[in-house]
């Protein structure tokens, strides 16, 4: 299949915080999907855009997972689910008009289970390696499992995106919030973290990824979202 005209894409990352140990404020990613037509067609009616809900499947121990597919008004969508907060997909028109989904994904949660990839996850508590699995901080030396050769990846053996999260849709916004709660020990790290994710969709052809962590502990926290872009769109091929 001929290579689809790409968007362009621009990518801003904001971070700010309180001292470190006690509360982790927001890292804001932008990436910005622009369409030279935005105004193709546009409607009142999701001026603000909307969420939608529906399973997605049932994981190994039982847990029901929803799929939350967000859209505004230019045709534009993001599907994520709250088993390991993961975008399922990311459809944005390029400056023809031409929708495509540019992340790369699967179809279904079961494909998601082996996902040593991490596509499309919320990776953490700590995203990349650490090397030789361990870390000192305050004079005290944590051991984590090694999934990596000697090194841990991504958190470990079950990172944060094999997490069953709980999802909250945004009121009156093309949104929804991941909340999940790492405890005190959680593949060897220290202290017990509250996590929340949020996906904002805006009409800017704007995906919004706010992140904020608290503690109640000193701990290392390094979160990520590992999503793969193929900016041709799905299914495509690229002119040599």
């Amino acid at each position: 299949m001929p290579s689809q005209e790409s968007p362009s894409v621009a990518i801003w990352s904001v971070i700010s915080g309180a001292k470190f140990g006690v509360a982790f404020s927001a890292l804001v990613l932008i990436i910005f999907l622009a369409s030279a037509k935005l105004a193709h067609g546009r409607s009142s009616k999701a001026a603000h855009g909307a969420v939608q809900e529906q399973p997605f499947g049932t994981t190994k121990e039982g847990k029901k997972i929803t799929l939350y597919t967000l859209t505004n008004s230019h045709h534009m969508e993001v599907r994520a689910m709250n088993y390991g907060a993961i975008i399922v997909s990311l459809r944005v028109p390029d400056r023809k008009g031409q929708v495509a989904d540019i992340v790369l994904g699967h179809d279904t949660l079961e494909a998601y289970f082996d996902n040593s990839p991490h596509l499309g996850g919320l990776v953490g508590r700590y995203a990349n390696r650490i090397a030789n699995g361990s870390f000192t901080l305050d004079g005290v030396k944590y051991s984590l499992p090694k999934n990596n050769g000697p090194n841990t990846l991504h958190g470990g053996i079950k990172g944060f995106d094999q997490a069953v999260w709980q999802g909250t849709p945004l009121k009156g916004n093309a949104g929804v919030a991941f909340s999940y709660l790492s405890k005190d020990g959680e593949e060897g790290f220290p202290g017990n973290l509250k996590v929340k994710v949020t996906y904002s969709l805006t009409e800017a052809n704007e995906l919004v990824i706010n992140y904020e962590a608290t503690t109640d502990k000193p701990t290392v926290l390094n979160l990520s979202q590992h999503s793969y872009f193929n900016l041709a769109g799905e299914f495509s091929t690229t002119k040599s």
